[in-house]
């Protein structure tokens, strides 16, 4: 190859590390820390729905119960990082996938939106993204919190699904 090609080469790559953006790791509440020992290794934007269900408790009082999430994960360039479901469970399109176990929450500071959570990687299946992950934040929550409207023996059973972002930070 000549030079001009080499040189070409050498600026495709350069630009390319240019526009990954380094992960910082996001002031939160001591109680939401990942431990020490961990690196910050992904940063995955959500965008979904918290899915609840009109139910009955066995007092005969009528709320709504969380079901599930359902939301894709996009990295801040756009790229497809993958979805996250019920488990909880976030799910790479390489097939590997990590299942949360709740170790702390924060009301976070907006009264509207779901809280602020930290996870620890319970299991995991697969080879890839999140195979080794040991813990997940949820933060910087939009929405997603319970329907306003009343839960009653006239609703029972009917799903909610409620419009939720959130920035998920994943460990190693």
């Amino acid at each position: 190859m000549d030079r001009s090609i080499y040189l070409c080469l050498a600026m495709a790559a350069l630009a390319g590390c240019a526009r990954q953006p380094s992960l910082t790791e996001p002031e939160v509440p001591a109680a939401l820390r990942a431990p020490q020992n961990q690196t910050l290794v992904l940063e995955a934007l959500a965008t979904g729905v918290q899915i609840y269900e009109c139910s009955q408790k066995a007092d005969s009082a009528y709320e709504w119960t969380f079901k599930a999430p359902e939301a894709t994960l996009a990295s801040r360039t756009g790229q497809n990082i993958g979805k996250h479901y019920a488990g909880p469970t976030w799910e790479s399109p390489d097939g590997s996938a990590v299942v949360g176990e709740l170790k702390a929450r924060d009301p976070g500071p907006d009264v509207s939106a779901i809280p602020w959570l930290l996870l620890s990687g319970k299991t995991s299946t697969g080879s890839g993204t999140f195979t080794t992950i040991k813990s997940i934040q949820r933060l910087d929550t939009k929405g997603g919190v319970a329907p306003g409207q009343p839960c009653t023996d006239k609703n029972l059973k009917q799903i909610v699904r409620v419009p939720y972002t959130a920035t998920y930070y994943f460990y190693r």
